[in-house]
């Protein structure tokens, strides 16, 4: 019964994460929770899932040229070691999973809280990029960008690496703000691509520490892989904007949840 319960529940964040774009690390991870996963777990087999499960659409973004190698470069210049540090510091100063729980459940409420306030203000970041492209005057000088940006990979890095949330919502917002001139196709392309990665390693990183469950790794895949596919073409026939809007509100109750 467990089996079939976690193909349903990765069918069921496959087919948010096609509705909606984003959501994968946001949602798997309280799910696990709920389902008695001690958050070790949860998150180590998660980061496992969204590498798995981003890879694909690495592939196509590949293919149509809508990924900016020199930003993800940077992004990752900063991202990868700030991860594999994160992880070294957790196997050093820790001698069980669950002594560091505890770090993992408040980096999972303020991954979860960021998130979803970027998904609020989503309709503003549009229309304030829109304003950029038009005026043609950028807020960031570009002298600026390349430091900036390796600073936000850091960020990335050790966050995501302890909550498995934000690689895709948060980077996208980073990468908005300090590329507003880039295309949204690229935009998408080069944060999914700087994802993989970096939750690869982190993935990688809690199979070290001992926090990934194979057999749930491999049900959640089963389900969520067609469901995806199935989400994606159904979310071209709804509303973005309403969509987004209650995945956000589900973020931010779960978030203050675990802050609180």
């Amino acid at each position: 019964m467990d089996f079939l319960t976690y193909i349903a529940t990765g069918a069921g964040v496959g087919f948010a994460v096609g509705l909606t774009g984003i959501g994968g690390g946001s949602l798997m991870t309280p799910l696990l929770l709920m389902f008695g996963f001690p958050t070790h777990i949860a998150i180590g087999t998660d980061l496992m899932y969204a590498a798995i499960t981003k890879s694909t659409g690495v592939i196509i973004h590949h293919r149509q040229r809508s990924i900016d190698w020199r930003l993800v470069k940077t992004l990752c210049a900063g991202s990868l070691p700030a991860t594999a540090l994160t992880i070294v510091l957790l196997k050093v100063f820790f001698d069980r999973s669950a002594d560091y729980s505890p770090i993992l459940t408040l980096c999972l409420g303020i991954m979860l809280t960021l998130t979803a306030l970027s998904l609020f203000m989503s309709s503003f970041m549009s229309s304030w990029v829109k304003k950029r492209q038009a005026t043609g005057v950028s807020i960031i000088p570009d002298r600026f960008q390349t430091i900036l940006t390796f600073i936000a990979g850091i960020f990335l890095g050790i966050l995501v690496t302890l909550s498995s949330v934000g690689a895709g919502a948060l980077g996208t917002a980073a990468i908005v703000l300090l590329y507003p001139f880039l295309k949204p196709i690229n935009v998408v392309g080069s944060d999914l691509t700087h994802a993989v990665p970096l939750t690869l390693l982190a993935g990688l990183g809690h199979v070290w520490l001992g926090n990934v469950d194979f057999s749930l790794l491999g049900s959640l895949l089963i389900g969520s892989i067609p469901a995806i596919y199935v989400g994606t073409r159904v979310g071209m026939k709804l509303p973005d904007t309403f969509m987004r809007i209650i995945l956000a509100m589900i973020l931010l109750g779960l978030g203050l949840k675990y802050l609180f």
